[in-house]
């Protein structure tokens, strides 16, 4: 089943696609202002737009400002406690970090959170814990790049790192990474709380001599990352996962100053047409040819449905209670329910919402598409914007500038 991009929106336009938020943090320290910040930027649009998480910020250790580093947490809870308060409990918040709050990656089994993160990194790991919420990482194994590691770094075949500790070899460093976190993370006491990857990529063109940035690199770290989190064996110390991943960037960003490079992470022009293909368009799969660079590529145009396509979602005020007993009740139907179960194509995400939207539209279909078959108990709502896109990863045009 294909999943949904996840984009990282300032503000948030109508769109079905499951999106998350980031704002600045001092003033969300104030309940008021969160309760006003959270009537403004998510209210009027969920759940048109499918927000899933806000995050607070970027990478805020990394930024040294001891002002923010200071009001983060208060700000995360406080931001939590007006989404519950507006009824939007399901909508988690976090903050993604760099692997700069770690030392060194490798060995990835003894690695740990510097000292100096470790009391604010506990505090918020906790946090997390207690609102459900993920632990969100910007790993990048570009920026660890040496021309003697390139194919570790671009999931090329490689002899691999070995963990004198685990005695287990990593194929690639993106795995190193993620257990390096990982273990951080169990070091605290923190292993049960889920890592999602807020940002990854490889930019496909650079300056004159820069060995890292090249189309075949991108497109071997890019294409094999899709195949790696997509195949849900997860990492060698997080075996059998299915890594909730988001590639940087969607587009190139052409009028971004500084390095060639660094206009150069999309996977998409700013005229919508493709930069390379990784197999993430269900077009892919039957054109696999990646344009050049230079070269002119043709554009991804999305098939119009045929005839006025609608769908069935749950109400935004439909609680949680309501939208079980309707899958309760869609399953009970002789509906198939599988594709919703643990393993299943359409598990994830992993709530009751989501789950209920895809049994509710099952239903409405199969029933001939009428608008009693979505009433759902004055639960349900007919859409004419499709809840799904064609995406099999998820997706990020957000990072650090």
């Amino acid at each position: 089943m294909p999943t949904q991009i996840f984009s990282v929106l300032s503000r948030i336009p109508a769109s079905p696609s499951p999106s998350a938020l980031s704002m600045a943090t001092s003033p969300l320290t104030q309940l008021a202002f969160a309760r006003q910040w959270v009537a403004v930027n998510v209210a009027p649009f969920y759940p048109q737009t499918n927000i899933i998480r806000v995050l607070m910020g970027n990478e805020i250790f990394h930024s040294g400002d001891k002002q923010l580093i200071v009001n983060l947490i208060p700000a995360m809870r406080t931001l939590h406690n007006a989404l519950v308060l507006a009824g939007f409990r399901h909508i988690q918040v976090s903050t993604p970090q760099s692997l700069g709050i770690i030392g060194p990656f490798e060995p990835p089994s003894v690695a740990r959170f510097k000292p100096g993160y470790q009391k604010v990194l506990r505090q918020m790991l906790q946090f997390l814990r207690e609102s459900k919420s993920p632990f969100m990482v910007n790993p990048y194994p570009y920026f660890a790049y040496s021309p003697s590691q390139e194919n570790y770094a671009a999931f090329k075949p490689n002899r691999g790192y070995y963990d004198r500790y685990t005695r287990i070899t990593y194929t690639n460093m993106f795995d190193a990474m993620m257990d390096a976190i990982y273990s951080s993370m169990k070091a605290l006491g923190f292993a049960d709380v889920p890592i999602v990857v807020a940002e990854t990529g490889w930019p496909s063109l650079g300056d004159a001599g820069e060995p890292a940035p090249t189309l075949a690199n991108a497109i071997s770290y890019n294409q094999n990352l899709l195949a790696h989190v997509m195949s849900g064996k997860g990492t060698p110390l997080m075996p059998n996962r299915r890594i909730e991943t988001y590639i940087f960037a969607l587009f190139q960003e052409n009028s971004k100053p500084g390095p060639l490079a660094e206009r150069n992470w999309g996977l998409f022009n700013p005229d919508f047409s493709p930069v390379y293909h990784i197999g993430l368009l269900h077009s892919d799969q039957s054109n696999p040819r990646a344009p050049r660079h230079g070269g002119r590529a043709r554009p991804v145009i999305p098939r119009k449905p045929r005839g006025n396509v609608q769908w069935c979602v749950p109400k935004a005020g439909a609680s949680d209670q309501a939208l079980q007993a309707n899958i309760d009740y869609v399953c009970s139907k002789g509906i198939d329910c599988r594709p919703i179960q643990a393993g299943g194509p359409c598990f994830d995400p992993d709530n009751i919402r989501s789950h209920a939207s895809y049994v509710m539209n099952s239903f409405y279909r199969v029933n001939g598409a009428h608008p009693f078959n979505c009433d759902f108990a004055d639960t349900g709502l007919i859409t004419t914007i499709n809840p799904s896109k064609h995406f099999p990863i998820n997706n990020t045009n957000f990072r650090k500038t």
